[in-house]
C-alpha cells in the first residue's frame, strides 16, 4: 500500500510539474524588480519590448492573446516580465503589482500599455490616404507606393529620442540600399526651413516629410515619438513601432516575406 501511494504522489507531482515549467521561469524576481522605480525602470526599457511578436501569459500561467495582454496592461495592475528562453524567442507573464510598489511603476506600465495597444490595433488596417512632397519637391502617394514596402519615421528636431536614433537608422538604410522595393521616409512636424538648418548638422537619410504635424496629429493620432510604421506592399500597416530595436527586427522578418 505504501508503494502504491508513493507512485501516486510522484505521478501527481509529474502531471502539475511540466504545466507549470511549460513556459520557463522569469528572468528576474518578480517582487524584486518592484522594489524601486528605477529598478523597475532599466529592466523595463532593456528587456519589455511590447511591439515585437510574443507569448502572453496571465497571472496563472494561462496563454491569452496578445490584444488582452496589452489592454491588461494599459487598464489593470500588472507588471510584465519576461521568461527565461532562447534568444529572440519572447514569453511575457503579467505579475500582480504590490500594495507598497511605487505608484510611479503602475502610472508608467499603464502608459506603455495604452500606447502598445493602441499601436497593435492599427496593425492589419489600411495606412491613411496620403500625398506627401518631400525636402527635394519629390511627390509621393499611396498609388505611387503600391508594391514597395515603406518604412516611416515620425518625428520632429526638438525630440531626443528621436535624434538619438539618427546613427541607427541611417545605417539601416545602409543596409537595405540595394532593396529597390524598400522605400524609407519621414514624417516631420517642423517647416522646411528649420529642417533644413537642422539636417545640415545632424544628417538623416531618410526622405523628409516636412509640416507633418496635424497628419501626424489626426490621420495617424500619435502621442509618443519617435514612432516607426512598416507599411507592406498591400497598403497595410504591417507593423508601428516605439524604436529602432523593435523596429530592426520587424524589417527582417517583413523583408523575407
Amino acid at each position: 500500500m505504501q508503494k502504491f501511494y508513493s507512485l501516486l504522489f510522484f505521478l501527481l507531482i509529474f502531471s502539475i510539474s511540466p504545466a507549470q515549467n511549460k513556459f520557463g521561469n522569469p528572468e528576474v524576481d518578480p517582487l524584486q524588480i518592484q522594489k524601486t522605480y528605477e529598478q523597475w525602470s532599466v529592466y523595463q526599457n532593456k528587456k519589455i519590448m511590447l511591439s515585437r511578436d510574443f507569448t502572453a501569459l496571465d497571472v496563472a500561467s494561462k496563454e491569452i492573446s496578445k490584444e488582452v495582454f496589452l489592454d491588461q496592461l494599459a487598464n489593470g495592475n500588472f507588471i510584465p516580465i519576461r521568461l527565461k528562453s532562447d534568444e529572440g524567442v519572447y514569453y511575457y507573464k503579467l505579475y500582480k503589482i504590490q500594495p507598497k510598489t511605487d505608484t510611479s511603476i503602475k502610472a508608467t506600465i499603464n502608459q506603455i500599455g495604452f500606447d502598445a495597444y493602441k499601436n497593435f490595433k492599427m496593425e492589419g488596417t489600411a495606412f491613411p490616404q496620403f500625398s506627401f512632397k518631400d525636402l527635394n519637391g519629390n511627390l509621393v502617394t499611396n498609388e505611387s507606393m503600391k508594391g514597395k514596402i515603406i518604412v516611416i519615421k515620425c518625428w520632429y528636431i526638438h525630440c531626443t529620442p528621436c535624434i538619438r536614433e539618427f546613427p541607427q537608422v541611417n545605417k539601416l538604410v545602409e543596409n537595405y540600399k540595394d532593396r529597390k522595393d524598400i522605400v524609407f521616409m519621414s514624417l516631420a512636424e517642423d517647416s522646411p526651413e528649420q529642417l533644413k538648418t537642422f539636417l545640415a548638422r545632424k544628417p538623416l537619410s531618410y526622405s523628409v516629410i516636412p509640416d507633418m504635424k496635424e497628419y501626424m496629429n489626426n490621420a495617424l493620432q500619435l502621442n509618443s515619438f519617435p514612432t516607426h510604421f512598416i507599411i507592406n506592399k498591400e497598403g497595410i500597416i504591417s507593423k508601428v513601432l516605439p524604436n529602432f530595436e523593435s523596429l530592426e527586427v520587424a524589417l527582417a522578418k517583413e523583408s523575407k516575406l
